[in-house]
């Protein structure tokens, strides 16, 4: 492992061990990466849904090797850390989930998460048990890298049909209890919620980014680190369509007059 990726696996810790919180957003190509590191954030994840899209796919239909590869891409791009959003790690086996951690790490990622759903199509939330013998099993090996690297258990039942936060939380206690570095629920929708979360655990807690909480609130209440997940890139789509349905139904091209100029962007593209 060489002494850039060191750099930024320290960098990351530290985010991690100081006070208030932090936004960590999810570019989906290197173009993106590096709008984000020109605008001053301090840390990068991936997103699976933002990453299909840019394949012409549906969320959950990246290969492992797809994903490893976007992670090298994007360790490129910037100076960055870069955690891994790698849904259930590629397999419902323990140990073979816990060897894309290793591959992972390999790619250049400074961390990375591991899901308890079991990923598209006909998906659904692993058993109390098998869930935690992953994350024990993907800590096994998080643990024996040359570099240190910040493993995030994810507990989906709110984002997964399962509205059940006490069940959520015994979840994250035992993901904890495992040696998972970050805790995460996505689906947390108020402050009341995270700050039950955060209070029920004593790990770093990963908050999604939602409409109704801002980083301040969220900070309040306990939570560490936000991600936005694939919101960006659903926005940047969002602009797409507007500007493309506005060419297609009404023959104009107004929204063009609201894009960034060539100037504006080069210079975020700029890595110095």
């Amino acid at each position: 492992m060489s002494q850039d990726q060191q750099d930024r696996s320290d960098r990351f810790h530290a985010l991690h061990e100081r006070e208030g919180a932090f936004v960590i957003p999810n570019p989906w190509d290197a173009g993106s990466a590096r709008v984000l590191a020109g605008l001053g954030f301090e840390a990068l994840a991936t997103t699976s849904s933002g990453l299909a899209f840019t394949f012409g796919r549906s969320d959950g239909a990246v290969t492992r090797d797809e994903h490893l590869a976007h992670i090298r891409d994007l360790v490129a791009a910037t100076p960055l850390p870069v955690s891994a959003d790698l849904e259930n790690c590629y397999s419902d086996d323990p140990a073979q989930a816990a060897e894309t951690i290793r591959l992972a790490s390999e790619a250049g990622a400074s961390g990375c998460s591991i899901e308890d759903f079991s990923g598209h199509p006909g998906g659904h939330i692993y058993d109390f048990d098998h869930a935690v013998e992953r994350v024990a099993a993907a800590v096994e090996v998080a643990r024996a890298l040359p570099i240190p690297f910040v493993l995030t258990a994810r507990a989906e039942n709110l984002i997964r049909g399962r509205d059940d936060l006490k069940e959520t939380i015994l979840r994250l206690q035992a993901f904890e209890k495992a040696g998972a570095d970050v805790l995460y629920a996505p689906g947390l929708k108020t402050p009341d919620e995270v700050r039950q979360v955060c209070s029920a655990v004593s790990k770093p807690v990963n908050v999604l980014a939602t409409p109704s909480l801002t980083v301040a609130e969220i900070a309040e209440a306990g939570g560490k680190r936000i991600s936005v997940g694939g919101a960006l890139a659903r926005a940047g789509i969002g602009g797409f369509l507007d500007a493309a349905r506005e060419m297609a139904d009404a023959g104009g091209f107004v929204p063009f007059g609201d894009a960034p100029s060539f100037g504006e962007i080069n210079k975020l593209m700029e890595r110095e």
